[in-house]
């Protein structure tokens, strides 16, 4: 019986070494490629091109974190809508109330984002 589990350990045993080894590999060739003569404009941040114009700890925007927020809504609807759609069958009536009490719950949360005024674009 578990002479069924060797190949999976071995694969385990195997990616963990081969993992170790590439990390290993990444500091060795780091430390060996390292800028050795630092220079102001070689350390300066880049950011996409341009010189930072503001702090790297700014507090964001509420409305980035409501977007963020809107998208997990939907995420999870639809991630749980489609096998619901299909098992329905198999489910019944208790999986069709209990999947109506969580789209209830994203509704409250999408009604939220929209007196927030998440869903209105500058």
């Amino acid at each position: 019986m578990l002479q069924n589990y060797v190949p999976i350990l071995l694969f385990l045993i195997l990616g963990g070494l081969f993992g170790c080894v590439l990390v290993g590999a990444g500091f060795v060739a780091s430390s060996l490629l390292r800028n050795r003569r630092p220079d102001i404009e070689k350390d300066s941040p880049y950011e996409c091109g341009f010189e930072p114009f503001a702090d790297s700890r700014a507090k964001f925007d509420v409305r980035y974190y409501l977007v963020a927020i809107l998208f997990i809504i939907f995420d999870l609807e639809i991630a749980f809508l489609f096998p619901w759609a299909v098992s329905l069958h198999g489910l019944g009536l208790f999986g069709f109330f209990a999947m109506m009490i969580f789209l209830g719950i994203l509704v409250v949360g999408f009604i939220y984002e929209w007196k927030k005024g998440a869903l209105e674009w500058e």
